[in-house]
C-alpha cells in the first residue's frame, strides 16, 4: 500500500512513486485527487502538471469525470516539470500521463531522488489494447501501482479497455463516453470481431 504519512520529504533517495493505473472511466484522476487533497490536509506544498495537450474540461485544471478538480500547470513535455518544481515541494503530482514524452519516468525518477513523493495517473493502454506511452516504464519503476477498474457498458463486469466507438485510428485522440466505452475482456474481443467483420463486409 502506498504511504500518506505527513513526514517532509527532501533527503536524497527518501521520495518514491505511486502510480494509479486503469481505463478510461476507472476513477484514476478521482483517486489522484484524493491522495492530493490528503496531502493539503497535511499542509505539504504540492505541484500538480498535466500535458497541454488535453484541454477536454479546462485549460489549467485537472478535472475528473465527476467535476471535481485542482489547479495545475500545463506543461508541453516531460523535462518542463523539472524546471517548474520548486526545490522544497513535497509532492509532485501529474495527470494524463499516457500523453507525455517517453523521458517522464527519467523526470520521475529524479523528482523521487530528490526526496519527493511523485504521483503519477494515466491510462496503461491505448483504444488498441496497447501499453501507453511511457506507461509501462513507470509502473516498472514505481515503488506502487494501482490499477482501477471502470464498470464494462455491456457486460458489467470489470473493465480494463478502453474501446474507441468513433474517431479515427490515430493513438493520441481526446475524447469522453462520445468516443470511448470502457469495456471488459470478453466485450472487448466480441466488439474487435465485429469491427473485423463490417471491414471486411465492406470490401
Amino acid at each position: 500500500m502506498f504511504l500518506e504519512n505527513t513526514q517532509k520529504f527532501g533527503k536524497r533517495g527518501e521520495g518514491w512513486i505511486e502510480v494509479i493505473c486503469g481505463s478510461m472511466f476507472s476513477g484514476k484522476t478521482e483517486e489522484l485527487l484524493r491522495r492530493l487533497n490528503r496531502a493539503k490536509f497535511a499542509k505539504q506544498k504540492i505541484e500538480i502538471f498535466k500535458p497541454g495537450i488535453d484541454v477536454r474540461y479546462h485549460d489549467t485544471e485537472v478535472v475528473s469525470h465527476d467535476k471535481k478538480s485542482i489547479g495545475s500547470t500545463p506543461v508541453p513535455s516531460s523535462e518542463h516539470i523539472l524546471l517548474y518544481t520548486a526545490s522544497d515541494t513535497d509532492v509532485v503530482a501529474i495527470d494524463e500521463a499516457q500523453f507525455f514524452d517517453d523521458n517522464l519516468p527519467n523526470v520521475c525518477n529524479e523528482l523521487a531522488n530528490q526526496g519527493m513523493r511523485v504521483i503519477v495517473a494515466g491510462l496503461d493502454m491505448d483504444f488498441q489494447g496497447r501499453p501507453f506511452g511511457p506507461m509501462p516504464h513507470l509502473m516498472a519503476v514505481a515503488e506502487y501501482v494501482t490499477k482501477v477498474h471502470a464498470i464494462c457498458v455491456r457486460t458489467g463486469k470489470l473493465a480494463q479497455y478502453s474501446h474507441r466507438i468513433s474517431g479515427g485510428g490515430e493513438t493520441i485522440e481526446l475524447g469522453e463516453s462520445d468516443r470511448y466505452e470502457p469495456l471488459s475482456r470478453e466485450a472487448y474481443l466480441t466488439a474487435q470481431a465485429e469491427e473485423a467483420a463490417k471491414i471486411k463486409g465492406g470490401k
